[in-house]
């Protein structure tokens, strides 16, 4: 199973525009990868959404998008860090819940402070643009498909 935590640039970027970010997101509706979520993620992901949403005037459906995240991650128990990881305190979430599941091994993210740490705990940081680069020939056939 390919799982991965997204972080929540990439999954606002993905829901409302069309490029590399949109892509993980599909990769995830196809099948091809399972997000890894905690509580703490979600919440994040649905206030940065509405805030999106209403600065940018958008119309786009988050409920739909909500609500197939709760049934369709991988739910898991973050493990906390007592030290600062990231350079923003905040970002710690991300490489706690990928620690709450022993097999993720990926974090996707656009965020600077999460991708400019180099392997911590041996959990890969991609860019999208990296991570769609880890796809198998015939993943990214059936992406596009």
């Amino acid at each position: 199973m390919n799982l991965a935590v997204i972080d929540t640039g990439v999954f606002v970027s993905g829901v409302f525009w069309h490029h590399e970010p949109h892509w993980c997101l599909k990769a995830w509706l196809r099948g091809i990868m399972t997000p890894v979520m905690t509580e703490e993620i979600l919440a994040e992901y649905e206030a940065v959404l509405e805030r999106v949403k209403q600065e940018q005037r958008f119309t786009t459906d988050t409920a739909f998008w909500l609500n197939t995240l709760r049934t369709s991650v991988l739910w898991v128990t973050p493990v906390p860090f007592q030290d600062k990881v990231c350079r923003d305190p905040k970002d710690n979430k991300f490489i706690e819940a990928a620690l709450g599941e022993r097999e993720c091994y990926s974090i996707i993210a656009r965020d600077r402070d999460l991708t400019v740490l180099e392997k911590p705990f041996g959990i890969d940081i991609y860019t999208p643009r990296e991570w769609m680069g880890t796809l198998t020939r015939s993943q990214r056939k059936r992406l596009r498909g």
